[in-house]
């Protein structure tokens, strides 16, 4: 008999709402403090709460979970019945959550492999999702997690922000180049590459911002079946629109709308708009 393998993640995959339980996929909270207050990223309101603080200069950082956090998820799935667990992360070199669940794995009552996803956001939403279809389907460990680490190198994480201010703030861009975007009124479109955050390119409006993340996320799909996820913080009509847009030149594409949550909204801020492109 195949051995069961048992999925698990954390809070910035930002799944649908469901869509983790459904599909019996565990998922270990990062952490959003607001002036000194930490919430789990799971909490229903987070998000809200970091988008009003950010508006009101209100202090907001991060907390990658501690290996414990880990450590429950993956006794739990040994609980449940499953001989191994398949873990992705997002990306080690934004947050040190990878090196939690690899502390906590030392520890685990059964195997535990863990993927680097070098991305967020639903670039590693979309790789757990096949992974847990990979373990549905009674593949083995080590299969599951080429799986899962092959459907998150394949993701576009493209997405637009109002001000590289919060990125500032968060010390993923200089302050110098957050002035100078200030000055100039640039609107940056940035992406995930590597691992890391990086500009990608510039445009002057929110309009031709968005108008030109449809474009890069056409480009990206190609010819190709492809999924999309458009997300965004605090901004659901422009994430409506674009969704709209993009069903319409991709009539084939399976599209999921969702918003981001606190952890990645306190570095973009609100009125970021994401799209995520990966091949099916």
């Amino acid at each position: 008999m195949a051995a069961s393998v048992g999925i698990v993640t954390d809070s910035t995959c930002y799944l649908p709402r469901g869509w983790a339980q459904a599909r019996g996929i565990g998922v270990v909270p990062v952490q959003v403090i607001i002036s000194g207050r930490p919430f789990d990223e799971t909490d229903d309101d987070q998000a809200d709460r970091v988008a009003e603080a950010l508006r009101g200069w209100a202090p907001v950082t991060t907390s990658r979970p501690s290996p414990e956090r880990f450590l429950r998820a993956f006794t739990a799935a040994a609980d449940a019945g499953h001989d191994a667990v398949a873990v992705a992360t997002l990306s080690a070199s934004m947050s040190a959550t990878y090196e939690s669940a690899l502390l906590a794995a030392r520890e685990s009552p059964i195997p535990v492999r863990v993927v680097d996803s070098r991305s967020i956001a639903m670039g590693l939403g979309f790789a757990v999702l096949a992974g847990a279809q990979a373990a549905a389907d009674g593949q083995d460990l080590d299969a599951v997690a080429a799986v899962v680490e092959a459907r998150a190198r394949a993701a576009a994480v493209i997405f637009y922000v109002d001000t590289l201010e919060y990125l500032r703030r968060g010390g993923r861009v200089s302050a110098t180049r957050a002035a100078v975007g200030q000055a100039l009124q640039v609107k940056p479109l940035l992406h995930v590459h590597a691992g890391k955050v990086e500009p990608l390119e510039q445009v002057r409006t929110p309009g031709k911002a968005l108008a030109r993340l449809e474009e890069l996320a056409i480009a990206a799909a190609g010819d190709r079946a492809v999924q999309v996820a458009v997300q965004h913080l605090a901004a659901p009509e422009r994430a409506s629109q674009l969704a709209e847009r993009l069903a319409a030149r991709l009539p084939g594409a399976t599209i999921v709308q969702c918003p981001v949550g606190g952890v990645v909204g306190a570095h973009v801020g609100p009125g970021m708009v994401a799209v995520v492109v990966v091949p099916r």
